[in-house]
C-alpha cells in the first residue's frame, strides 16, 4: 500500500493531497503531528517536512510537486499536466514556493525571525513584499479566470493553498484588500469539491502496538 505522510493544514500537503485525489490513486493517509513526527516518517525522509509518499517499492517522494507530478503521471483525467507545459508554469510555480513564501513565513511567523517579537506579531514589510508579488497574478487573472487560460491547471492548483494561507493571517485586511480577481479564483478553488475531499480530518496516525 502506498503511504501519505501529511498535515492537513500546510499547503505543501495540500497540493499533494489534490494531485494524488484527482489521480484516484489508493493510498494509506497517516496525519502527524508537526510538534511530534513519527519516527516512521523521518526514518524514510530525515529532513522532517511533509508531505512524504512512500510508494509500493519502497521509493520514496518527499516533494509535494514531485508528488503531483508522480501522481498525475498515473492518471491525469483533468489534464493537469498536458494543459500546459512544464516549463512555462514552473517559473509561476517557483515564485510562489521561493519568494511568495519566504515573505509569508516571515510574515505570519515574525517571532520567528525578529528577535523580541511575540508569538502574535507580524511583520507589515514582508506582507507589502509578498502583496507586489501577488500583483502579478492579479494582473494576470484580470485577463483570465484562470492562471493559464479558461481552464484551470496544474499552475493553479499548486498555487492556490500558498494564497490561502497568506489570505488567512489577518482575514479582515484581506477582504479588505483590492485583489477582486485573486479573491475571486481563490474563493473557487476554496468552494470546489477536490478541495473539500482533501480537507477532510483525519485522525492522528500512530502505529499498531
Amino acid at each position: 500500500m502506498i503511504r501519505l505522510y501529511s498535515f492537513r493544514r500546510c499547503p505543501y500537503a495540500m497540493r499533494a493531497r489534490m494531485g494524488l485525489h484527482i489521480s484516484g490513486v489508493d493510498y494509506e493517509h497517516r496525519e502527524i503531528l508537526l510538534r511530534d513526527k513519527p519516527s516512521q516518517m523521518l526514518e524514510v525522509s530525515p529532513k522532517g517536512t511533509v508531505p512524504v509518499l512512500i510508494l509500493q517499492d519502497g521509493t520514496v517522494i518527499d516533494e509535494s510537486f514531485d508528488i503531483m507530478l508522480w501522481a498525475l503521471k498515473q492518471n491525469d483525467p483533468e489534464n493537469w499536466l498536458t494543459h500546459t507545459p512544464l516549463d512555462t508554469i514552473r517559473p509561476l510555480i517557483e515564485t510562489i514556493t521561493t519568494d511568495f513564501k519566504h515573505h509569508l513565513d516571515r510574515y505570519k511567523y515574525a517571532s520567528r525571525y525578529n528577535e523580541g517579537d511575540t508569538r502574535a506579531s507580524i511583520d507589515l514589510s514582508h506582507r507589502e513584499q509578498a502583496c507586489n508579488i501577488l500583483q502579478t497574478f492579479e494582473d494576470t487573472l484580470s485577463a483570465s479566470p484562470f492562471l493559464m487560460g479558461e481552464k484551470a491547471c496544474l499552475a493553479d492548483y499548486a498555487i492556490f493553498p500558498f494564497i490561502r494561507q497568506f489570505s488567512n493571517v489577518e482575514r479582515e485586511w484581506w477582504d479588505s484588500k483590492p485583489f477582486p480577481y485573486i479573491h475571486a479564483w481563490l474563493e473557487n478553488f476554496l468552494a470546489s469539491e477536490i478541495f473539500k475531499a482533501i480537507m477532510k480530518k483525519h485522525p492522528i496516525w500512530a502505529p499498531e502496538p
